[in-house]
């Protein structure tokens, strides 16, 4: 909980507890459904929550944003950013059945009212949003081609809608077709952990 806390300082009680919560959430989770490598558990904190609040370097969510998580796996980024922005909704979605449930398990217990679940793939999803979201799924190019229709035109925040997803390592081919609108943040050093010094987030407005 200290690593949030250190960039996060201003959280309410409520989201205090929450993030708290996580760990004990995840293990016992973890235990049945292997949703988190065996290994990396005890790095959920620094790998798992920090990395998925990376978003905020690149927006700052206003009340009454509608966010997809496309590929959420167990919940990430969508369930750190449910817990630091309550007054935004959030669907998210995934092809596997059991992560899925991971995640609804988890806001369920959290009292994430902002947070809905969908066990289905991009094509399945009949709703549009500001903004989706998404950590590693898939090459750039392809992330577009699924999200594209799931954002509508009618923007609320201070930049327009798009795609923002977290990515690690040499991104030069997958970003060259979108060189002139797109953005590519380091979240080193801002966030001056070791891990963090390969991992970036990408806005691309659609």
């Amino acid at each position: 909980m200290d690593i949030i806390k250190k960039y996060f300082p201003a959280l309410s009680p409520e989201q205090t507890e929450q993030f708290a919560q996580l760990d004990a959430l995840y293990r016992d989770w973890n235990a049945k459904i292997n949703v988190i490598s065996r290994r990396d558990i005890d790095g959920l904190y620094e790998h798992h929550v920090l990395h998925s609040l990376g978003i905020t370097q690149m927006i700052r969510f206003k009340a009454g944003t509608r966010i997809l998580d496309f590929g959420t796996g167990g919940g990430f980024p969508g369930i750190p950013l449910a817990i630091l922005f309550p007054e935004c909704e959030f669907l998210l979605v995934d092809s596997i059945g059991k992560k899925v449930k991971v995640a609804g398990a988890v806001a369920e217990a959290l009292g994430l009212t902002n947070v809905r679940t969908l066990h289905g793939r991009g094509e399945d999803v009949r709703e549009t949003f500001d903004f989706v979201v998404s950590r590693a799924v898939m090459q750039l190019g392809e992330l577009v081609g699924f999200t594209q229709r799931l954002i509508h035109h009618e923007h609320r925040n201070g930049m327009p809608n798009g795609l923002i997803c977290l990515k690690g390592g040499e991104l030069q081919a997958e970003i060259r077709p979108y060189k002139r609108i797109i953005e590519v943040q380091d979240l080193y050093p801002t966030f001056e952990e070791e891990y963090f010094k390969t991992k970036k987030v990408i806005y691309l407005p659609l």
